[in-house]
């Protein structure tokens, strides 16, 4: 029989992978909420950010401060490069034609990484300090995890600001609601699509490196799994809206941890399949997501 200090220990691993689903299921809704596109390749930046920082902290001696502003800013090139390349062209020709653009994409990055550092799996270790454990009663949690959890708060509550006070954050809410009347109105459609993508970037970097420093290292189709169940997490809360790709990524972040400590050991490596049966209940129910209205909009 299981303890209540191992559900609650499972709880708290399940909120700390839905602070990572978060982060990456937001830079999936920004980005659809304006093009209704699933930007596949999204997962693909968060591996590339995780291997930026690792090179240069390896090879070059970046402390991790440096080797994090450099991977974010390599994922935001990135992501303004893919695009401009892959998918400005094609906004014309139909949301499956991007669709498309954007599987081809993710695979050319998974194997373009591949190449340059290797299949082989790579230890990625931060500082001693991000390992300590902290005891509070039944709860431990490292350093690592407080990080987390902060980074995650402080990221939602920045973004939250900018996307309703600023003037930028106002051009992406009209451009979600209706791109042509936003368009008519003197929004500049292509700035917002670019602030999307550096914004979706940044935060898939940031996960990749939290990703890497839980999980202590990483391989060239680390961002495939976290990508796909984010974009699932975001379909769940109700993809386009920036609360629903919150609330999505805790339910299946939780979902997925209790379903892995709470299921018999010889069904916990199918705990994935779990985790899509819950989103086809899911829209069982709610087929925008619990957040999406009956028009198809996300609030």
């Amino acid at each position: 029989m299981m303890g209540i200090e191992y559900i609650i220990s499972q709880l708290i691993n399940g909120f700390r992978l839905g602070n990572v689903y978060a982060i990456v299921a937001i830079g999936y809704s920004i980005v659809y909420g304006i093009l209704r596109l699933i930007n596949f390749a999204h997962g693909d930046i968060l591996t590339v950010g995780a291997y930026t920082a690792l090179t240069l902290m390896i090879t070059f001696g970046v402390p991790l401060w440096g080797g994090l502003l450099f991977a974010v800013a390599m994922a935001v090139l990135l992501g303004l490069l893919i695009e401009r390349v892959a998918y400005r062209p094609l906004r014309s020709a139909g949301e499956e034609t991007i669709l498309i653009s954007s599987l081809a994409v993710s695979t050319f990055l998974q194997n373009l990484v591949a190449m340059l550092f290797s299949e082989q799996r790579k230890a990625f270790h931060l500082p001693a300090w991000f390992n300590e454990i902290h005891t509070m009663g039944i709860l431990r949690l490292s350093n690592m995890n407080i990080v987390i959890f902060i980074s995650t708060f402080t990221i939602l509550i920045g973004l939250s600001l900018v996307i309703r006070y600023t003037r930028i954050g106002m051009a992406m809410r009209a451009a979600s609601d209706n791109p042509k009347a936003a368009t008519l109105m003197g929004v500049n459609l292509s700035v917002v699509i670019m602030f999307a993508f550096m914004v979706g970037s940044a935060l898939a970097a940031l996960a990749g490196l939290m990703l890497a420093g839980e999980y202590k290292t990483v391989d060239p189709l680390m961002g495939f799994a976290p990508g796909l169940k984010a974009f699932v997490a975001a379909v769940i809360g109700g993809i386009g809206s920036l609360g629903g790709a919150v609330l999505g990524a805790f339910i299946l972040g939780i979902s997925e941890m209790l379903f892995a400590g709470l299921l018999p050991t010889g069904v916990t490596p199918y705990r994935d399949a779990f985790v899509f049966i819950l989103l086809i209940l899911v829209l069982l129910v709610r087929p925008n997501g619990i957040l999406g209205n009956d028009e198809g909009r996300r609030s």
